[in-house]
């Protein structure tokens, strides 16, 4: 009876020392996913292939456009539909590449990338600048609020600049429940929030311009390859980029650098 009791203790502490060894896995661990915005395509347009995108703005019925690269960069207006270029200004100076653009009371400010130069223009006539201000850090995608203008240089970071001195007013960092998110570049402001290509990506967030998170995600997966496959130049043809919004009919423009065609896109 001795050893039979033995057994029975020695059994009860092998169960319990291989409960013990037991993973316990936490999922209040995990990241919890972003929450997916749904669209639909509702147009496609051609598009300039030459257009290296960096921003674009829709503004009084025509798609303005700044475009990169060096020696090519340029500001040009565009009608939609047809994908004709009516107006365009080159930059003109091999050392400077082009970068992201936004309209603010009737004034267009492009950025450039590694230059330091914020080029505005009144919008009425892109032929030339009517003042230039210095930018310390790496100019990406630039956007406004209404009040100010909301600049990307690349990283995680936003900035919020005086618009009339360009002075920094404030900074946020984007991220989401795994994070940073780095490399934020087209920016566009939509009822309340900013929407952002990440480059060299396949989706657009939405963010929470008061904190930096991101609250949203706009998933393009395979638009090359779906809508102009057999227009799709190696080497040439290059990521999704460019943003714009029709506030009127609440239209979102969708292209990317040097592709053939222009996205209508409603939001659901």
């Amino acid at each position: 009876m001795k050893l039979y009791a033995a057994l029975v203790i020695l059994i009860a502490l092998a169960s319990c020392n291989g409960d013990d060894d037991k993973e316990v896995i936490d999922d209040s661990a995990k990241p919890i996913p972003t929450p997916i915005i749904k669209y639909d395509i509702i147009a496609v347009y051609p598009h300039d292939t030459s257009a290296y995108t960096q921003g674009l703005e829709f503004y009084k019925g025509k798609l303005y456009e700044g475009t990169g690269d060096y020696s090519e960069s340029s500001l040009r207006i565009t009608d939609i539909k047809t994908g004709k270029v009516e107006k365009k200004h080159m930059i003109g100076k091999d050392s400077i590449f082009g970068e992201g653009i936004t309209i603010f009371k009737d004034k267009l400010y492009q950025l450039t990338w590694q230059s330091h130069i914020v080029y505005v223009y009144d919008v009425n006539n892109i032929d030339k600048p009517i003042k230039t201000f210095n930018w310390p850090y790496e100019g990406w995608g630039i956007t406004n609020n209404g009040t100010d203008l909301i600049i990307s240089d690349g990283s995680a970071n936003l900035y919020f600049v005086n618009p009339d001195d360009f002075k920094l007013k404030t900074t946020i960092s984007v991220s989401d429940n795994g994070g940073p998110i780095d490399s934020i570049n087209e920016l566009e402001y939509i009822g309340g929030s900013i929407y952002a290509n990440v480059y060299q990506s396949e989706f657009i967030l939405k963010i929470d311009p008061s904190s930096g998170h991101v609250l949203g995600k706009m998933e393009l997966p395979g638009l090359a390859q779906k809508f102009f496959a057999n227009q799709y130049i190696p080497n040439r043809t290059d990521v999704l980029n460019g943003i714009a919004y029709d506030t009127a009919t609440k239209r979102m423009f969708i292209t990317g650098k040097r592709w053939p065609k222009l996205f209508e896109v409603k939001m659901n």
